[in-house]
Formats: structure tokens, sequence, C-alpha cells
């Protein structure tokens, strides 16, 4: 097992002396885990979002330019 060091503020240090019965590094040991098994979880939705971020682009230019003008159209047309 590989050891880490962590730097926190000095108020939290004394903080957590008042709760001595607290495993501290066995809790953040956890909290790693589980942040990093959540985060492999999310990889193959993000993976996919940037496969299809050409496309997204491209509905979005479309989309804006179909809606190009068309307040000016509306207003002509005395709907707006």
């Amino acid at each position: 097992m590989v050891s880490i060091t962590l730097s926190i503020p000095d108020e939290t240090r004394q903080r957590m002396k008042h709760f001595p019965e607290m495993n501290w590094s066995g809790f953040v040991r956890k909290s790693i885990e589980e942040k990093a098994r959540q985060l492999e979880e999310l990889e193959p939705l993000r993976r996919q979002l940037r496969e299809e971020r050409p496309l997204t682009e491209w509905a979005l230019r479309l989309q804006h330019s179909g809606r190009k003008g068309r307040l000016e159209a509306l207003r002509k047309k005395g709907l707006v």
C-alpha cells in the first residue's frame, strides 16, 4: 500500500482531535476509493460525450442558423 501526505488547515486538525475514536486515515482512504470508483463508472459517458461533441456542435450551429432572422420575420408579420 502506498502512503500519501495531506495538508489540512490547523483549524480542521483541531476539530479532528475532538474525535480521537474516528479513524481519519481509514475514512480518507475509503472516500478516495469511492470517488475513484464513481469516476471510473462515469468514464464511458465522458468518452461518449467527447465522441459526440462534433455532432452536438453541428446541431447547435444548425439550430442557431435556423433561428437567425426569425425574430425580425415575426416582427414584420406583427406577431411580436
